[in-house]
């Protein structure tokens, strides 16, 4: 199996004549596998009257389906479970109206109302599910958020974006080389990846509003890896611009790079801030194979010890450091937890599994999954529920990062 986000930055060989950014609107599906589990509270939704035009019928069906992924729900047949969710989804005239009441036995949790266009029916269900969640739960949701990845279509590699559910999948690259590690800025407006659209890989930043692009870090040798700090103010960041490729941090007022780490002949790779913006987790191969180290802003790396022959791809968020390692002659996703030094194994399948990021509740995970030579996106469950299929486009997904809101 190839490492698809290598230490060794193979897929940075191609390089290609600069292109425009675009953005492509193409159909997305997605094909939920998951099952009801043990644990979950079971929602009766027959109360929620929908009438109208077929926005207030999409809007029902998207609800629906985000309680049910977000891992804490059961959707049941009426007059059964202890939450009950009723109310009114109206279309009409170009407008959609709603009004969700949820309460169980004993206690009422959230009565509001909505208003959006009805071309909108899907992001305001998306925000209902969140809200729905946050109120029982006390827990944030994921309905609203979105993943970006590297998607393949034709030969072509480029950055793509869709909601959590796979919907609206966008492209919003077209460079026609290479991309790499999409990244999330901490507020969710930006995304920075690398790319060879200049003929080197250099790291660019695509402003989410506008699709506006600039590149801001084009030394000489590679520019890769690159991630926002916890406050979205500075970058850390793999450059070789001294002759070997080394953790740096970049201001991104200015410019500015400090150097992490000094190690000769090593490669460094895969950097990820702690929630705290005090450490970094990253890759080097100094012994030979990637593993994983970490370090504070000073250069004091240590390694983590773990039991794969390789540990890569690592992603620390507020539930641990979740990360690929090679364990019985395949990649599996595995989550540490910092403090005690322990990993939990979460996928156990004969597929390929790497490319890990954190949902920001602290639950759910993106990642790539491959089997017979096909690669897509997944979402895993750290709490057992089956993984979830999230492309089914044509061509082949990679390097997921999920939006942090």
């Amino acid at each position: 199996m190839k490492k698809r986000c290598s230490v060794v930055f193979a897929v940075m060989l191609a390089a290609a004549a600069p292109l425009s950014v675009a953005v492509a609107q193409t159909k997305a599906d997605i094909t939920i596998i998951k099952q009801g589990a043990a644990g979950k509270t079971g929602v009766d939704m027959s109360g929620m009257a929908v009438s109208g035009g077929p926005s207030a019928e999409l809007f029902r069906k998207v609800l629906e389906s985000d309680l049910a992924r977000s891992g804490f729900f059961t959707i049941i047949k009426e007059g059964g479970g202890s939450l009950k969710i009723s109310g009114s989804c109206s279309d009409a005239g170009g407008s959609l109206s709603v009004r969700c009441r949820v309460a169980g036995p004993i206690k009422s949790y959230m009565d509001r109302s909505y208003s959006e266009a009805s071309s909108a029916a899907r992001r305001l269900a998306h925000r209902v599910a969140d809200d729905i969640v946050w109120a029982v739960k006390n827990t944030r949701g994921i309905a609203s958020t979105r993943i970006a990845m590297v998607g393949n279509v034709g030969g072509r590699k480029d950055i793509y974006v869709c909601d959590a559910d796979g919907a609206n999948l966008v492209r919003i690259t077209n460079d026609g080389t290479p991309c790499l590690t999409p990244r999330w800025s901490p507020d969710g407006g930006s995304i920075v990846y690398t790319s060879m659209r200049s003929g080197f890989p250099d790291v660019y930043l695509i402003d989410m509003r506008t699709y506006e692009r600039r590149r801001i870090s084009d030394f000489p040798g590679l520019n890769s890896g690159a991630v926002f700090s916890p406050d979205g103010g500075t970058l850390a960041l793999v450059l070789s611009k001294d002759g070997n490729p080394e953790l740096y941090t970049m201001s991104l007022r200015g410019g500015r790079t400090t150097r992490i780490t000094r190690t000769p002949r090593v490669a460094e790779a895969s950097p990820s801030w702690s929630p705290d913006g005090g450490r970094i987790v990253f890759v080097s191969n100094a012994t030979g194979l990637p593993q994983l180290y970490m370090t504070d802003m000073t250069g004091n790396a240590k390694r983590i010890p773990l039991v794969g022959s390789e540990n890569v791809s690592p992603d620390w968020g507020p539930a641990g450091i979740v990360f690929c390692s090679r364990r019985e002659g395949r990649y599996t996703i595995c989550v540490l937890d910092p403090n005690t030094g322990r990993d939990e194994q979460i996928t156990m399948d004969l597929a390929n599994y790497e490319d890990p990021s954190w949902a920001p509740d602290g639950r759910h995970i993106a990642c790539t999954r491959t089997q017979g030579y096909h690669a897509d996106i997944y979402i895993l469950d750290t709490q057992k529920d089956p993984p979830i299929r999230l492309t089914t486009a044509q061509g082949e997904w990679y390097c997921p990062s999920w939006s942090p809101r």
